[in-house]
């Protein structure tokens, strides 16, 4: 019997959890406060399992029409179960309930099915490094 995930939008996310999330799912992650993310972001969605994040993706906006999906992070021993989908979905219908009409994302190419079958499509973007 598998546990029920739930999502939570806007929750309180203290850095001890969002730094194991990322620690488990990102090489090379290193901690850091995401206070600052946070009070600059549009909302985030949490996913938790049995109490435990497993979850996380954060859209920013630019105070008008475009938000933006970063950091979708699912923890490893949950992937390929639908919840990166389930995530930036919810992410998305939140955006769109705050006045966001265009949503971007920056990914790297193989992650094209998986933002393909969230809606997004390709589009072309310029990227300019700064550190």
């Amino acid at each position: 019997m598998s546990t029920i995930v739930t999502l939570a939008i806007r929750p309180a996310l203290p850095d001890d959890e969002l730094n194991a999330l990322f620690a488990a799912s990102w090489p090379g992650h290193r901690t850091r406060s995401f206070a600052p993310v946070l009070a600059r972001s549009l909302l985030w969605v949490a996913a938790r399992k049995a109490g435990r994040l497993v979850g996380y993706v954060n859209v920013a906006g630019d105070g008008g029409l475009h938000a933006f999906v970063l950091d979708t992070t699912v923890h490893p021993d949950e992937r390929g179960q639908g919840l990166g989908r389930m995530l930036v979905r919810t992410a998305a219908g939140e955006a769109r309930s705050r006045g966001a009409r265009w949503l971007h994302v920056d990914y790297e190419a193989e992650l094209t099915p998986f933002y393909t079958s969230c809606g997004f499509r390709p589009t072309a973007a310029g990227l300019m490094p700064l550190g």
